[in-house]
């Protein structure tokens, strides 16, 4: 079973983040989504060393890098099992919503980002600046990334991209 096979789940997860943010800023560039991932994979290598957050040495994203490596790190701690998903039920109602998932370890987690990371250069040098967005929202539906934004509950926003397809 090759690694894609085995983390489709997660690996969608991810890209529909991506998908998502850049339908909400589509000044968004390949470079941009390419320095989000690093900064995301940074900041979960330190993380499984001890260190909590980004280090003062490391440099902090900035623009649309930054608004992208928020929304990473919410994906991306929902599927380590470090974030719940609240929803409202049919009363409106807060709630918690338990869904099937593997939970990763950070190491799984990093890989996944990795490979997510080559494909972006991979579409770059294919497509130009927006090659990798331009090509991968083709394959995440509409449907799944438009939502309300809520700031005060972002992952409720997150919702619909885990629901399997």
């Amino acid at each position: 079973m090759s690694f894609e096979d085995k983390y489709l789940d997660v690996l969608h997860n991810i890209e529909s983040t991506i998908v998502m943010y850049y339908r909400e800023h589509p000044d968004l560039i390949d470079a941009d989504t390419e320095a989000a991932l690093e900064s995301v994979i940074k900041y979960y290598n330190t993380s499984s060393q001890g260190f909590k957050g980004f280090s003062s040495s490391s440099q902090q994203p900035t623009g649309n890098s930054s608004g992208l490596v928020e929304a990473l790190k919410l994906v991306c701690d929902w599927r380590l099992g470090r974030e719940a998903l609240p929803v409202t039920d049919e009363k409106g109602n807060p709630a918690l919503i338990n869904l099937d998932i593997e939970i990763l370890t950070v190491s799984k987690m990093v890989a996944c980002l990795k490979r997510i990371k080559s494909s972006v250069k991979l579409w770059t040098k294919k497509g130009g600046r927006k090659g990798y967005l331009n090509f991968i929202q083709q394959h995440i539906p509409q449907e799944t990334t438009s939502f309300k934004q809520d700031h005060n509950n972002p992952l409720k926003g997150l919702l619909g991209l885990f629901k399997k397809q």
